[in-house]
C-alpha cells in the first residue's frame, strides 16, 4: 500500500467532505479557507515562495528567532528529531510541513510507519510530493486547527515554525493532542519572549509568553515537558499521558 493510499484510508469521515487525492497529495480543505493568518497564507501559498522557502526564506526567519549565533538548519533539526525520537513503525503527523523539509526525515527515521506532512497552502503541499515519493511518506492539504483523523492516530507529532502563524494556536494545538495516541510524543519550534514580557501578535505573528505554551501543554495532559529557549525562539518536547485530560 502506497502512502497516500494510507493516508486516504485513515482519513476521518466526520467532516463530511470527501478529499480529493491529486497529483502527489490529498486535498481535505478543496475551497475552504484555512485558520491561518491571512497575509501569511496567501504569501505561502505562492508558487514562487515554495521555491525559495527552504534556501532563502526559512534560514532568515531562524536567524531573526535564534540570532546570528544560533542554531542553523542541520543543528535545528537535528534537536527536533531528537526530541521527537521516532522510532520505526511509527506514525507521525507533521503540522504546516511547508515543501517537506522535515517531513521527509521524519519518513526516514520511522522507516515502515508512516508520515503524514499536512499544510493549508497548496503550492507547499505539491512541491513537496514533487521532490518525495517514499511509500511511507504521504502529503495532506488541510487545516491545523480541524485535522481530519481519528483521535489517537499518530504516535508523534510535530509543528515546526508554523504555530505562531495560525489565528488560534491553542485549538492547533488541541487538534495536536487529540491525535495522538496515549504516550505519543510532541515536538514544537516555535516563537518565545523572555519571562514577564505580555505574549503579542504583530504582522500576523504571534510572539508566545515564555511559558505560555509550556502551561498550555500541561492543562492538555501533557508530560515531561522540555523548553529549551534560545533568544526569541523556543525547542519544546511533551508527551501525552497514558490517561490524557479530555477535551
Amino acid at each position: 500500500m502506497t502512502g497516500i493510499q494510507e493516508l486516504v484510508d485513515m482519513l476521518s469521515s466526520d467532516s463530511g467532505r470527501k478529499p480529493t487525492v491529486k497529483a502527489g497529495y490529498v486535498d481535505a480543505l478543496g475551497d475552504l479557507e484555512p485558520d491561518v493568518a491571512h497575509k501569511s497564507h496567501r504569501l505561502v501559498n505562492s508558487r514562487n515562495f515554495s521555491r525559495v522557502y527552504e534556501r532563502f526564506w526559512r534560514p532568515s526567519i531562524a536567524r531573526v528567532l535564534f540570532g546570528l549565533a544560533g542554531p542553523r538548519a542541520e543543528k535545528e533539526r537535528s534537536v527536533m528529531l531528537e526530541m521527537l525520537a521516532v522510532s520505526p513503525g511509527d506514525r507521525v503527523v507533521d503540522v504546516g510541513c511547508g515543501p517537506g523539509n522535515y517531513t521527509r526525515h521524519l519518513a526516514e527515521a520511522s522507516r515502515n510507519g508512516l508520515v503524514v506532512g499536512v499544510d493549508a497552502s497548496e503550492a507547499m503541499v505539491a512541491t513537496a510530493a514533487r521532490q518525495d515519493g517514499s511509500d511511507n511518506l504521504a502529503y495532506l492539504r488541510g487545516d491545523a486547527c480541524a485535522l481530519p483523523f481519528e483521535g489517537g492516530t499518530f504516535d508523534a507529532a510535530c509543528c515546526v515554525g508554523v504555530i505562531h502563524m495560525i489565528e488560534r494556536p491553542m485549538v492547533a494545538l488541541d487538534e495536536m493532542v487529540r491525535v495522538l495516541a496515549p504516550g505519543g510524543r510532541l515536538a514544537i519550534l516555535s516563537t518565545c519572549l523572555p519571562s514577564g514580557v505580555a505574549p503579542r501578535v504583530r504582522q500576523g505573528i504571534r510572539f508566545f509568553g515564555h511559558d505560555e505554551l509550556t502551561t498550555a501543554m500541561r492543562g492538555r495532559g501533557l508530560v515531561d515537558i522540555d523548553q529549551r529557549v534560545v533568544r526569541r525562539g523556543q525547542f519544546l518536547s511533551a508527551r501525552k499521558g497514558e490517561s490524557p485530560v479530555g477535551r
